[in-house]
């Protein structure tokens, strides 16, 4: 007991069903900030984590049908006697609130993302794919229920998205808490400019919302810039048809997903986000800790790390001449690149690293467990 009363923490697990993604990095690299900090930190999912002081328990929820792996993943929680389940992904969100009651811990579930089709309902995001009925039932009147049902508490890495939350979804105030992604620092580090032609690293999902697409339309109106597209995706065979063209042939290299981007960002002179919507991206904070100025749709919470002329350039989603205007200003402007790279590296320093997220989860913990 501490002095005020109340059971030190000591267990949190950090709960997810996918493999891979921006929720899976920033669980994993959360837990391993705990486990720096004296926590007993466990991940529960279906990835292996090599972290100094996580323990990873494997476990396989691979649908919604899928009852034998809840069922196993929820026996797998209530025998960690957890202080605090910390459910990320849509799916773990959803078991991990539903089963509260059994769980003998409070529930805390980071809302990393919106639905596609309910993505124009936060602000600068325009809809991101066609609406389905089931998405109202599904993502706000489910949402709120499944919320109230286990009392948790949902953490919104932006305001933006937050007020969301609350005003479209119908959770109260007193159940959202904003706290901001972070990185590390120390390990997203500035390395020296590479020579060569400007190169725009982009990276994302090569598919629908990221609209990888509006920067090949705008890097073929700039030609002195080439460009490193990081990612895989349903699009790729379009994006690699597109880079074979004669406006962009030579300029654009496709990686694929890797484990690691930090290289991909040190071959770069800047980041490129074109999506049409987002929450708030890890590749962005990377990026801009790796001193890489940033070019970006103002969507979601970009524009709470972003700041418009500051750190980069910001633009409407799904504009194409505000991008292509906005990408050949950075490109051919070597003291606005230089001049918005350490702005980048010291916002992210000052106001988005990962030890000030993990301070404010541990507050969320401590508030959920009183």
């Amino acid at each position: 007991m501490t002095r005020d009363g109340t059971r030190q923490m000591t267990r949190v697990v950090q709960v997810l069903t996918q493999a891979s993604g921006g929720p899976v990095d920033h669980a994993v690299d959360v837990a391993a900030e705990l486990a720096r900090r004296g926590v007993d930190s466990h991940v529960v999912g279906p990835r292996p984590v090599h972290a100094p002081g996580v323990t990873w328990h494997g476990t396989t929820v691979a649908g919604k049908a899928d009852v034998r792996g809840a069922r196993d993943t929820l026996a797998l929680l209530r025998s960690l006697r957890p202080d605090v389940v910390h459910a990320h992904d849509r799916r773990a969100g959803w078991l991990a609130r539903l089963a509260a009651p059994v769980l003998g811990a409070p529930v805390v579930y980071t809302l990393h993302g919106v639905a596609d089709g309910l993505s124009d309902l936060v602000a600068g995001n325009v809809r991101a794919a066609e609406r389905r009925r089931r998405d109202r039932l599904y993502y706000l009147t489910g949402e709120r229920l499944v919320t109230r049902w286990a009392r948790a508490r949902v953490v919104v890495p932006s305001a933006a998205v937050a007020t969301y939350a609350v005003a479209r979804v119908g959770l109260p105030e007193s159940a959202v808490s904003v706290v901001h992604n972070g990185v590390d620092p120390a390990r997203w580090r500035p390395a020296a400019a590479p020579d060569g032609p400007v190169t725009v690293v982009w990276s994302g999902v090569l598919g629908g919302v990221k609209r990888v697409g509006l920067l090949l339309d705008a890097l073929a109106a700039v030609p002195a810039a080439r460009a490193l597209v990081v990612g895989d995706g349903p699009e790729r065979p379009l994006a690699e048809r597109r880079a074979a063209e004669p406006a962009l042939a030579g300029r654009v290299e496709l990686t694929g997903w890797l484990s690691d981007p930090a290289p991909a960002y040190a071959r770069g002179h800047l980041l490129a986000l074109t999506s049409a919507a987002e929450n708030l991206p890890l590749s962005v904070l990377q990026a801009m800790s790796c001193g890489l100025p940033v070019v970006a749709t103002a969507v979601g919470g970009v524009p709470e790390v972003v700041r418009d002329g500051v750190e980069g350039l910001l633009v409407p989603a799904d504009d194409p001449a505000a991008l292509t205007a906005a990408l050949r200003r950075m490109v051919e402007d070597d003291g606005l690149r230089e001049r918005a790279g350490k702005a980048a590296r010291d916002r992210v320093e000052e106001s988005f690293s990962l030890a000030g997220c993990v301070d404010g989860l541990q507050r969320v913990y401590d508030e959920v467990r009183s």
